[in-house]
């Protein structure tokens, strides 16, 4: 291949080919657990977390809800990948070898957000949200009458933990913000560049700026409860329960299901089988699984390991 701004030109368009392929393939899922907010600076300020929209009867005047002047930020941070291609194997026509690279590298670019999504919530069990508490806690504050109430949304538990999720709303129990756009791949590839005048190297990267957060707790429950019919039963009540602090029901319908590989098989079993196995006395016994399709499973590795 001759090294010319023409021939690099073709080259990269046939990488960027690659990648974006590799992007636009990867499985993803932060979307649907995380309300999206684009950002347009360092950090974003989110004090309107501290209220749940609710309608009333309008009877006199309209009455006005104060946003809590909440403090809860996320500071957008930046992510990179970068591999050099030796100037050698591009003249020697060894270019094509690199297709699969270029391809993986868009899949870890679109990939990224999930990482940074479910990683978070699996460290919610003593990371703050936006009302001081940590996002899955035992005494979040909320107003009863003149007095404040302690609310949980953790069942307990210290085995391998799973998650329940209102993901039905505009706002999420996530939040993910963008800065600047992961999918995107640059060059150095000019003949006068630092690394290919010094080293032989042509360089290729994906860089971004972004980062994740914790929307509303009350669309999130955690368990490190073994996962059975009964602990997801009590996790659904436990959340469909929950009052705003007008005292009114906040009709909060858990439909997602997230856990780790090892919990699976466990997932699957309660989620999409139409039976289920009990123990009557010391028998096995098939009854119906009233459980099935009342949540969508997501199995994620974020939350597998310590």
């Amino acid at each position: 291949m001759l090294i010319n701004s023409g021939g690099l030109a073709t080259l990269f368009n046939g990488y960027k080919a690659s990648f974006n392929k590799g992007f636009a393939g990867a499985p993803t899922a932060y979307r649907q657990v995380s309300t999206i907010v684009p950002s347009s600076t360092r950090e974003e300020t989110y004090g309107w977390l501290g209220q749940f929209p609710k309608m009333r009867e309008w009877v006199g005047d309209r009455v006005a809800k104060n946003l809590a002047a909440h403090s809860y930020k996320i500071a957008n941070r930046d992510f990179e990948q970068t591999i050099t291609v030796p100037r050698n194997d591009i003249e020697d026509d060894q270019y094509g070898v690199f297709g699969p690279l270029f391809e993986e590298m868009g899949r870890s670019a679109a990939e990224m957000p999930d990482e940074l999504v479910f990683s978070l919530l699996k460290s919610g069990l003593e990371t703050v949200c936006y009302d001081g508490r940590y996002f899955f806690d035992v005494d979040h504050p909320v107003r009863s009458g003149s007095k404040s109430v302690a609310v949980s949304n953790f069942q307990g538990g210290t085995g391998d933990p799973w998650f329940l999720l209102d993901c039905s709303r505009p706002l999420k129990p996530m939040i993910f913000q963008e800065r600047r756009a992961l999918g995107r791949l640059v060059r150095k590839d000019k003949d006068d560049d630092e690394n290919a005048f010094w080293r032989k190297e042509f360089v290729y990267g994906s860089d971004g700026r972004c980062n994740a957060g914790f929307g509303l707790w009350q669309l999130a429950h955690a368990s490190r409860q073994p996962l059975t019919a009964e602990n997801y039963e009590a996790a659904r009540q436990s959340m469909m329960a929950l009052r705003g602090d007008e005292g009114r029901p906040l009709g909060v319908k858990p439909d997602t299901l997230v856990c780790g590989s090892a919990l699976e098989g466990a997932a699957m079993r309660l989620l999409n089988n139409g039976t289920r196995i009990e123990m009557a006395g010391a028998s096995p016994v098939a009854v119906q699984n009233e459980w099935a399709n009342t949540a969508k499973p997501i199995v994620t590795a974020w939350l597998d390991g310590a």
